[in-house]
């Protein structure tokens, strides 16, 4: 069986879509052609998108860092988000440049605000606590300076 042919054309589904949120380029192409439009069809609502400055990969790769800063993740969480995305390498790169975000402080923020001053008294909880600081991205020299680890036997 066949599926129906969308009602609306390639671009009034694009501008839908980036009229509820910004995407990247290629999450874009990809919910239209989920959507049965054809790969000439998704090109020409993307170039149309392009041309008005409504899809633009730069500004979504720069919200996305905000957006990720905002939810405590670290630059690694961010870039592997954005990279799941779509988002061209370069403006990855250009945009976590462009962030003017202290990463070690960030991961100290994190860590204060889930923890709080709660000692880190067993290799259980240390554990717990690096375990969790890596799901949210940051790396190892940020971690130790957030948790205030001197070196990785430290208990």
């Amino acid at each position: 069986m066949r599926r129906q042919p969308p009602k609306i054309s390639a671009k009034e589904a694009a501008v839908g879509y980036l009229s509820r949120r910004d995407h990247a380029e290629r999450e874009l192409q990809q919910k239209l052609k989920m959507r049965g439009y054809s790969e000439q069809d998704v090109q020409e609502a993307i170039d149309f998108c392009q041309d008005y400055q409504w899809l633009d990969d730069a500004r979504y790769a720069a919200m996305a860092v905000r957006n990720g800063v905002t939810k405590g993740w670290g630059k690694l969480r961010i870039q592997q988000e954005m990279k799941m995305k779509g988002v061209h390498e370069l403006c990855i790169k250009q945009a976590l440049a462009d962030a003017e975000v202290d990463w070690f402080e960030q991961a100290k923020s994190v860590a204060q605000r889930k923890f709080g001053n709660q000692p880190m008294d067993t290799p259980k909880e240390k554990a717990r606590r690096l375990r969790f600081m890596q799901s949210r991205g940051f790396d190892f020299e940020q971690i130790r300076y957030a948790l205030s680890v001197d070196d990785e036997y430290e208990g």
